[in-house]
């Protein structure tokens, strides 16, 4: 097994922070992994992507030309990306800011109504954690107790109070594929 993944948006979407938890989680679960971020001096508001690898054999590059799996979180991510997925692979697209349309059709597509979610259950800092549980739930690569797990280890302190909101998320995030 071997997912190759980009994330794309713009930054303050929370694209690297759901790469790197991939990553970590991937290691949690024992897999080999890479995170490679990439962005512009911007930081929020500007390009922002990532490349995660999760294998279950040695990983030689973190760089790779054709993803497995697109997450795309608006909409020149889907622009520049789409393209270069392999076929058969899978696209992941925030709905609520992209309103394109996969236009391949060997590729799976899930939209994903990202910020609605996040309204919903309360706090619009929680899209990505709801993209990260769509993701989890169309990939089926990790665990969803893997990643709640993480979530509860990542905000500790007086920060513990967002674990539930977190937990909340990416299970509708998962709920959206399932």
């Amino acid at each position: 097994m071997k997912k190759e993944i980009v994330i794309s948006g713009f930054g303050g979407q929370g694209g690297l922070a759901i790469g790197k938890n991939l990553a970590e989680a991937g290691m949690a679960e024992g897999l080999n992994v890479t995170w490679a971020p990439s962005y512009g001096p911007e930081m929020r508001g500007g390009t922002a992507n990532c490349s995660v690898v999760l294998s279950d054999k040695p990983v030689g590059s973190p760089v790779f030309a054709h993803p497995t799996e697109l997450i795309a979180l608006n909409e020149p991510s889907l622009v520049k990306f789409e393209e270069g997925v392999v076929p058969g692979g899978m696209v992941f697209v925030n709905s609520d800011v992209v309103t394109d349309k996969v236009s391949r059709t060997d590729l799976t597509a899930y939209y994903i109504p990202c910020s609605q979610i996040a309204d919903e259950v309360g706090n619009p800092k929680v899209s990505n954690m709801v993209m990260l549980g769509a993701y989890v739930a169309g990939t089926k690569v990790l665990k969803a107790e893997t990643i709640e797990k993480m979530i509860q280890e990542m905000f500790t302190g007086a920060k513990a109070k967002f674990v539930p909101l977190n937990i909340e998320a990416f299970r509708r995030g998962m709920a959206c594929v399932q």
